[in-house]
């Protein structure tokens, strides 16, 4: 199953709520990368196997579950997770584009490709229920990368 939206981060027309520099937006999703425990619930622990130029390999530890994936990114633009099926894990991968179409105008676009099969029939409600879920974490991690800028911010 594939999927995509958009998350608007900044609002230019409300004045009570902070932008975020692409710069800012891009310094999360490298927390993200790093260290994901924030981002991620029920992630005790994260290791990094592998680190490139412009890519990670990790070992996420949740309980006795362990996910292996690659991150990769070009920066200031996009980051990708990646990761194979398990029997714990469906695998899959979760692209993440800052877009930013005028200035101070910023937006994240999560690309999703699962290993669930195309919605049909009844599993069309689990579909909408998979896509909620993420479109919710998605703005957990806008949320999370808010609160990161925030605190970059009072030093």
């Amino acid at each position: 199953m594939k999927f995509e939206h958009l998350v608007q981060v900044n609002d230019l027309a409300d004045p009570a709520q902070s932008n975020l520099t692409r710069e800012e937006v891009w310094f999360g999703l490298l927390c993200r990368a790093e260290d994901p425990r924030a981002f991620l619930p029920g992630l005790e622990r994260c290791v990094i196997r592998e680190r490139h130029e412009d890519a990670l390999v990790r070992e996420l530890h949740f309980g006795g579950a362990v996910v292996e994936d690659r991150v990769s990114y070009a920066e200031l633009q996009w980051m990708r997770f990646e990761s194979a099926p398990t029997a714990e894990h469906a695998g899959g991968s979760l692209t993440i584009s800052i877009e930013e179409p005028e200035p101070g105008e910023v937006f994240l676009r999560f690309q999703y490709a699962t290993t669930l099969p195309e919605a049909a029939g009844q599993d069309v409600q689990v579909a909408e229920i998979v896509r909620s879920a993420y479109h919710e974490s998605d703005l957990d991690t806008l949320r999370v990368i808010r609160m990161i800028a925030e605190s970059g911010r009072l030093q």
